[in-house]
């Protein structure tokens, strides 16, 4: 047993370079995995923290103005509530941008759905003109305590108000996922920008004694209260899935790709320790001859692949849990949160150990063949020769280089272990196409937002009163406008009346906006609607159904003629014209306009333009494009692609040496009549580049149908939809392909070289 440290430490001496490249592929898919179990629970653990911290209600009902809701709270059922609140919707002036903002008014502080101050202070009297922001929106403007905002409100008046704190709130998802961003002032101040009871509404918040009961509780207070005085619906459950969707899909991809990776590496160590021990065939007989027994040759390859995977680990969660919180964006942030659980240390232990067995597991085979050499070595008896294969004799006809005809046959002379290191390779290859694959599609997206329906590149909104044809007029008058749609966003109650969804009215049947249509085809009638698939998926509804939907009061029956490609509210909108609200006698005016502008117009240019010519009662905004929400995806597939690079680094020095150490006799041969070292080498390097060609090139095909597949996956579960996926250029996979190659060539050309040089008796006396 003594001796066993000492092989150890001999074998990890020969083979430090493979050593090294494990520790270094095993840290980095661990810290993989940390981040895919930090990004995954820090989706809804702090909301689940403040719903319970801040006694947060299960359910909230916006109602029309003059609508009492306060009989909702004798309801059976219900425990308490919080409000009715006064609110108002108004437009957030900051650093030259406008935000849309719900103002809530709240006098005291709330027993139900506290909001959680996390800096600042709360509202209080001695400052009638402060606000509290709710924090992701505060974020997102870049402000803070102390800070001065300009609230405009209906009549377009504007009115300062001061920062005093800034605070969490699980009523609502985080801005600007969720629309309009909502912060609190004294009902008092409220009263001051809104005067009119008109155009002010109120919000009640129900604390249930079942949460389970949320969709019947809903129902019966929508039924109470009459479906045309109510706004909007709002369950904790909708809350919790928007907070999720995002943190939680990207989770998903980062432990998925976490765990494709370190089957990649089992792989390339089952094969890494075959190799070895078909190479230690001799010492392996020496050892058990003097008295090693099986066990303790397997537990040589066992024990030293498991300190080494150990490492790995130790590495990798030490440097996640040492940089991550300092990481910036997504991952930083959701690090905190998950070092700040009190689960964490067991999920890295769980990992951890799960890594490890995935290592162990795979060495375990080999090591078991190791343990079954026998002490007396096999004698080799030569295998009669056969006829020239055609390809050998296609290859002399067309008088190829002999590197490539002798590199050909050496790559193929054991099928069995060239098609193990071509399918080990390939998996590699499969893995980076998919990264290649998901940095294709959000590249393609930021360059082509209308695929994401986003097909105007500027909104205009009033921030008055002004009439359609005001309006028209002034936009009409820009020559870089080339066309405009008018737009309302507003709450639908969908059937059953349990909660409420988002409507998107926009264009008209006479001009329809380009929506980006996935399936089916685009609006061209009044009562025409197209749906995202996360709509789809609530009312368990298809394309070519009917809906019947009540918005403000009035039911509304459309169409569902097409499915659109959405990436606000998470794919949960129905999207109609403008036209298929209006009623006879009911004139609608639009809440905005959506621009497209001419190529290559300069939309500041235009801004100050409409701006300028309107006398400020037009709003004009750039728009977002939803797909930069997609940028973590790419980072993602940086750092996949980095370690696959390692991986297929580790692979090919385990295909060069293992050939090396199996042809040493041909290699003398081939020095013996006539060959130069530069040809031999070429020989060797000919062997791994056509294993390492074959296997990119069969990856390259099965990846990019596996992108597909695994796109299609990912936008069904996010509620996008399918049909998303950008593959990436086949000159990319082949620009792959040939970078691999050379890489293979590259890993192969030093050993090669180093074998090539030795003396022809040398090698000959070593096969021997």
């Amino acid at each position: 047993m003594r001796a066993l440290p000492r092989l150890i430490v001999v074998d990890l001496r020969a083979y430090r370079g493979q050593a090294i490249l494990i520790v270094l592929i095993t840290a980095a898919i661990t810290a993989a995995l940390v981040l895919a179990s930090a990004v995954t629970v820090s989706a809804t653990a702090p909301w689940q923290r403040t719903f319970r911290q801040s006694h947060a209600a299960h359910i909230w009902i916006h109602t029309t103005p003059g609508t009492s809701a306060t009989s909702l709270a004798h309801l059976p059922g219900v425990v308490t509530v919080a409000g009715p609140y006064p609110t108002i919707s108004t437009t957030l002036i900051h650093a030259g941008h406008s935000v849309p903002l719900e103002l809530r008014g709240v006098a005291g502080t709330p027993a139900v759905s506290r909001p959680l101050v996390r800096s600042g202070k709360w509202l209080s009297p001695q400052t009638p003109d402060g606000i509290v922001l709710e924090r992701s929106l505060a974020r997102s403007l870049w402000t803070g305590t102390g800070d001065h905002l300009t609230v405009r409100g209906a009549d377009g008046t504007p009115h300062t108000l001061r920062v005093v704190g800034v605070a969490d709130t699980a009523d609502q998802a985080s801005y600007p996922a969720t629309s309009p961003g909502l912060a609190w002032i004294q009902p008092a101040e409220l009263q001051r920008i809104e005067p009119s009871a008109a155009r002010t509404n109120h919000a009640i918040g129900l604390r249930l004694t079942d949460p389970a009961a949320t969709d019947f509780m809903a129902q019966r207070a929508v039924t109470q209260l009459g479906s045309d005085h109510v706004t909007r619906v709002t369950t904790w459950q909708e809350v919790r899935t928007e907070m999720e969707v995002d943190n939680r899909l990207l989770g998903v991809l980062l432990g998925v790709f976490g765990l494709a990776a370190l089957a990649a590496v089992a792989l390339g160590i089952a094969g890494a320790v075959g190799a070895r021990v078909r190479a230690y065939l001799r010492d392996i007989a020496i050892l058990k001859a003097i008295g090693v027994t099986p066990a303790q040759v397997i537990q040589i390859f066992l024990i030293e692949h498991s300190l080494l995977a150990l490492l790995g680990i130790a590495a990798g969660i030490t440097a996640t849990e040492m940089t991550g919180p300092h990481l910036p964006g997504l991952f930083g942030d959701a690090m905190t949160v998950w070092d700040a659980q009190p689960s964490h240390l067991a999920l890295l232990l769980v990992g951890g150990l799960g890594a490890l067995l995935a290592i162990a597991l795979a060495t375990a085979l080999p090591a078991w063949r190791a343990g079954q050499v026998a002490p007396i070595p096999t004698v080799r008896i030569a295998t009669p020769g056969s006829a020239m294969s055609y390809p050998a004799r296609l290859a002399l006809l067309l008088r190829l280089p002999p590197a490539l005809i002798l590199g050909g046959r050496d790559a193929l002379h054991h099928p069995t272990r060239a098609a193990l290191t071509i399918g080990r390779l390939a998996v590699t290859m499969v893995l980076l196409t998919i990264a290649l694959g998901g940095w294709s599609t959000v590249s393609d997206l930021r360059a082509h937002p209308e695929r994401v329906g986003v097909a105007t590149s500027m909104t205009a909104r009033p921030t008055t009163t002004l009439p359609e044809t005001t309006t028209r007029q002034l936009l009409d008058a820009n020559p870089d406008i080339t066309a405009s749609y008018p737009g309302v966003e507003t709450q639908a109650l969908i059937p059953g009346q349990t909660s409420t969804i988002t409507l998107r009215a926009l264009g008209t049947s006479n001009q329809p906006y380009p929506y980006a249509i996935a399936a089916g085809r685009r609006i061209t009638n009044p009562d025409e609607a197209v749906a995202g698939q996360r709509l789809l998926d609530i009312l368990h509804i298809k394309v070519g159904d009917w809906i019947r939907i009540t918005v403000n009061g009035t039911p509304h029956i459309f169409h569902i003629v097409g499915r659109s490609i959405e990436l606000d509210h998470n794919g949960a909108v129905l999207s109609a014209g403008l036209d298929s609200l209006t009623r006879p006698g009911q004139p609608l005016n639009p809440q905005y306009y959506a621009l497209t502008l001419r190529p290559h117009a300069s939309p500041e240019a235009v801004r100050t333009a409409i701006t300028t010519a309107s006398h400020h009662r037009l709003d004009v905004e750039p728009v977002a494009n939803p797909a930069d929400a997609l940028g973590s995806i790419r980072i993602l597939s940086i750092g996949l692609m980095i370690v696959l690079v390692l991986i297929a680094v580790a692979e090919l020095i385990t295909a060069t040496t293992s050939g090396i150490r199996e042809h040493q006799r041909n290699l003398g041969a081939l020095r013996a009549i006539g060959l130069t070292p530069r040809q031999v080498t070429a020989v060797l390097v000919t062997s791994t580049s056509l294993l390492a060609l074959a296997g990119t090139l069969l990856g390259a095909l099965l990846g990019a149908a596996a992108w597909s597949i695994v796109a299609d996956a990912l936008g069904r579960a996010s509620g996008i939809g399918t049909n998303v996926a950008r593959l990436p250029t086949w000159p990319t996979l082949l620009t792959v392909c040939a970078a691999a190659v050379a890489l293979a060539a590259a890993v192969a050309a030093l050993p090669a070289t180093r074998a090539a040089r030795a003396p022809a008796t040398q090698t000959l006396r070593t096969a021997a």
